[in-house]
């Protein structure tokens, strides 16, 4: 079975976007999860086929916010290039 609750929200910034005419699309996933379960989430979820993915970790390290000590969280990044002729419409039902 797979779960859905691996990826957690696609990445919308300039940079995604722009990568999104080369096939790569990024989204912010769950810490434990591993390529292989990536890779069949996004092939079932989004019905196409994925030819290589990326993954980046961010760890946590501490920041100053208005005089407030903290840390910032930990992420871990996927981008995924699909293969010729796949896309992912990444806007949903946005009118």
């Amino acid at each position: 079975m797979i779960d859905i609750l691996q990826i957690k929200k696609p990445v919308i910034t300039e940079k995604s976007t722009s990568n999104a005419q080369f096939n790569k699309y990024s989204f912010e996933v769950n810490m434990k999860a591993t390529k292989k379960e990536l890779k069949t989430l996004i092939e079932d979820l989004y019905k196409v086929k994925v030819e290589k993915l990326n993954i980046l970790i961010t760890k946590s390290k501490p920041k100053v916010f208005k005089g407030t000590r903290g840390n910032r969280n930990e992420t871990k990044r996927v981008t995924v290039t699909l293969k010729e002729g796949n896309t992912i419409d990444m806007g949903g039902a946005i009118k």
